[in-house]
């Protein structure tokens, strides 16, 4: 097996806070292979585990996975109940590991769309990790941005109407308080694996400043190097959010540290 280096260094400022992905492919994978849809689930949760393992090494402060969005519940019921006991199953397997390796389990969406046996093994998971304080990642669940954006409106309007809020002091921060994203570090990098170009309904609010990066790698066989591909194609570009080239580099220099976590060796599957 070859084995793929990596930098003995990266800096700080280059290294994203808060990765969010969009994993598409699970389908096309399974019928390039005459599986059942099924199938594919599973070998993307192989997938999961892998870039979960990989963000906590290197250092990445939380990870958002689109998991099932609010629309997914058109599909057919089988694979509908086929995704919901696989959720189970995940869960219930990678729990101890998540808590011995400090990983913070967190999900975005409306979990209380879920069978009772899902939200149960999900309740008990945050439960179990809630006083963790390494990785947080999230799985987004029965989810979709335009549906969070309307939800967190009228939870504002509803706290204007008791009198807790004045209307006229509503601001951004009040805004993203009522997100369910609200814990997080603000989104870096959104990455969609398929040859998909698309965000497809997925933290619209949150992506203002994010960078976007596509590949066209089906998610069951996305590997450590194709994230790392994208990390160090983020660490690459110039993140102005709204300035000039000039005015943004001093903002850069402000973290300059440099950190280690990439020093290790990365198995090269193929």
């Amino acid at each position: 097996m070859d084995e793929l280096s990596l930098p003995s260094e990266i800096e700080e400022s280059k290294l994203p806070k808060h990765i969010g992905i969009i994993m598409d492919g699970n389908g096309r994978w399974a019928r390039k292979r005459h599986l059942p849809r099924i199938a594919g689930h599973r070998a993307g949760v192989k997938t999961v585990d892998r870039v979960v393992a990989f963000c906590r090494k290197v250092g990445i402060q939380a990870l958002t996975l689109y998991a099932f969005s609010d629309e997914n519940w058109g599909r057919p019921s089988m694979e509908i109940n086929g995704l919901m006991k696989l959720l189970k199953e995940y869960l219930l397997k990678e729990t101890p590991r998540m808590i011995r390796e400090n990983i913070r389990f967190h999900t975005i969406g409306r979990i209380q769309d879920l069978p009772d046996f899902a939200q149960e093994v999900i309740a008990e998971t945050k439960r179990k990790t809630e006083n963790n304080d390494g990785l947080i990642f999230t799985l987004a669940l029965s989810y979709g941005a335009r549906r969070e954006i309307t939800d967190a409106a009228r939870r504002l309007a509803e706290k204007a109407v008791k009198g807790e809020l004045d209307v006229g002091e509503i601001n951004q921060q009040h805004f993203e308080a009522e997100l369910s994203t609200a814990l997080l570090p603000e989104l870096d990098l959104l990455v969609r694996t398929s040859g998909e170009y698309r965000i497809s309904n997925f933290l619209l609010y949150q992506l203002a400043y994010a960078e976007l990066y596509f590949t066209d790698t089906l998610w069951p066989e996305y590997q450590d190097k194709d994230l790392l591909e994208a990390i160090l194609e983020f660490g690459k570009r110039e993140r102005r959010f709204g300035l000039t080239g000039e005015q943004a580099k001093p903002n850069e220099k402000k973290s300059r540290k440099t950190l280690n976590p990439l020093s290790w060796k990365l198995g090269k599957k193929g």
